[in-house]
Parts: structure tokens; sequence; C-alpha cells
């Protein structure tokens, strides 16, 4: 089969990490505290003019393909809602007041980092993990490619490298946490945005900040912080002049929506851990044997 020594290693820390993702299961993670100084983003879409220099600043930050500054200064992208995907982590649309369609507003959409993540949840390697700083970020070196991340998250926010036939892997906003953590930096697209539409800070801050700019100019927000309670609450908070319905946000409850997924996780493995370690590491011999086939086949073709 060709399994190398750096295979063995490698296929023996997965099961170690399944091992690791079901004693995380067992526990009632469902009921975690936020932590008070969790940070996050207020999206003021009221604010948000369209100039989608955060796009360019997100690309630039995580050296994703991108152009010159000034080639996103093309608003003919608004002509159609575009998707994060793995080569955009964050892009913006454009969207009509259904009150008056000729009003036109803007929308920055990305990874939400929710307070309780649906994508870390289903994770049975614990590839995703929230950050007690807010962040929730993806280890490669853990992932097996499974993609359930991509089926529970209720945003449809992570997107899979289908074109990387070598090493693929999930992809989506980052939340910058490398700046964050170890220079001190706001993100990316929070630091370029010309029109203060984006703030950085404190959730819980940020929170009374939005609240306040509802009351005081009733007559330009509607009375709802999204993500404030949606599916738990989410790291990414966004303020709009119309109804959230005609976005591409979806309409959640305040449900956690790993609390439905755990509840039978739970009773499968609190008391029996071994099948999950094991199905971890079945699941990444398979995505070996999968990769080494593919590449001789493509031998075979040359």
């Amino acid at each position: 089969m060709g399994i190398t020594r750096r295979d063995f290693f490698k296929l023996s820390a997965a099961g170690s990490a399944s091992l690791m993702a079901g004693e995380a299961l067992a526990s009632d993670g469902a009921q975690t505290a936020l932590n008070p100084n969790s940070l996050g983003v207020l999206v003021d879409t009221v604010a948000c003019i369209g100039c989608r220099k955060c796009e360019w600043a997100c690309n630039d930050a995580n050296a994703l393909p991108t152009q010159d500054l000034k080639a996103f200064e093309d608003k003919s992208v608004f002509a159609r809602h575009r998707r994060p995907d793995a080569g955009a982590y964050t892009v913006v649309n454009q969207f009509s007041d259904p009150r008056d369609p000729s009003k036109k507003y803007s929308m920055k959409i990305q990874c939400m980092h929710c307070n309780r993540p649906a994508c870390a949840s289903a994770c049975i390697v614990g590839a995703l993990q929230k950050t007690p700083e807010g962040p929730v970020v993806y280890d490669a070196w853990k992932c097996i490619g499974c993609r359930y991340c991509m089926v529970a998250c209720p945003f449809q926010i992570p997107a899979y490298e289908y074109d990387n036939a070598l090493n693929p892997q999930v992809r989506k906003c980052t939340f910058c946490a490398t700046r964050l953590s170890q220079e001190g930096k706001k993100p990316a697209c929070v630091a370029i945005c010309p029109n203060e539409a984006l703030t950085f800070g404190k959730r819980e801050d940020l929170l009374i900040a939005a609240h306040s700019r509802i009351n005081a100019s009733p007559e330009k927000y509607v009375d709802h912080v999204y993500g404030e309670t949606e599916a738990g609450g989410t790291g990414w908070l966004y303020l709009a002049g119309a109804d959230f319905n005609n976005t591409e946000l979806p309409k959640l409850t305040a449900t956690v929506i790993p609390n439905l997924t755990e509840t039978i996780q739970h009773g499968v493995f609190k008391s029996f851990v071994p099948p999950l370690a094991l199905y971890g590491l079945l699941g990444l011999i398979m995505h070996s044997l999968r990769a080494e086939k593919n590449g001789k086949e493509e031998s075979r073709h040359e």
C-alpha cells in the first residue's frame, strides 16, 4: 500500500485526535460558557459603501489569489450574489430595500464565528475549534476531509478545495486569528474599512453599541441585531436598514445547533469512546488510500 513511517505516525495521531474528540463530545460541551472577553465584529450595513476593500485586504492577509486594489472597485460583481469560497473568504453583495427597490445597501459575508459552532461540533477529529478569544480556527493537519463541517454549518461557509488534488483543505475566514493573538492587530478587513462600517471589539461591548445605534436612529435601522441570538449567538453581528429576510443571512432561531447533534453523539459515545477513535482512524486511512489510487490512475494516463 506504500504507507510510510511518517504516514503511520500521522494515522496514529489521528486516532488519538479522534479519541480526544470523543472525550470532548462526552463532556457537556453545549453548556460551555462563552468567554466574556470573546471578540467579535459589528457589521453596519447602513454604513457600508460597497467599496470591496475588505475583500482585497482579506485576500492579501491570507495569501489568497488577488488583484491590484483598484481592480476591486469593479461593481459589476454586484449583478449576482456571490458566496465565500476556497479562494475568497469574504465577499460583499448588494441588496435592495423591499420598501424602496431603488435603494441599495451592501453586506459583507464571511464565517460568523459562532459562540457554539456547529462545524466544530460535527468535526470528528477536532480539526475545527472555538478559541477563548473568539475565532473558530482550523487545523489542516488533523482534517481527514470528511466535510461534515460543510453539512453542519447553517451559514454554508466552509469551502473545500476540490481543485487541489494533492492536499485539499477546508477553507474559511480565520478572523485573522494570528494577527489578533500574535501581532495585536485588528482583522485586516476591519483595519482597511474606510467608512467604519466594521467595528472590532469585545462581543458584549459590540452588542451595547449596536443597540445604542438602533435607539439613537430608529428611522435608519431595523430593531434587530442579527447574530445576538441566532444559532445561540455569533461573533459577527449585523445591523441593517431593511428586513434581514431580504438578505442571504438565514432565518434562524436561538437554538444552539450543536445541542441537537451532540444529544445523539453523547448518547452513543459518552460511555464508549473507542468507536469514534476507530472511525477517525479508518477515515484517514481511506483518504490516504484514495489519494494513492488516484495518483496511480493519473500515472497510467500520462
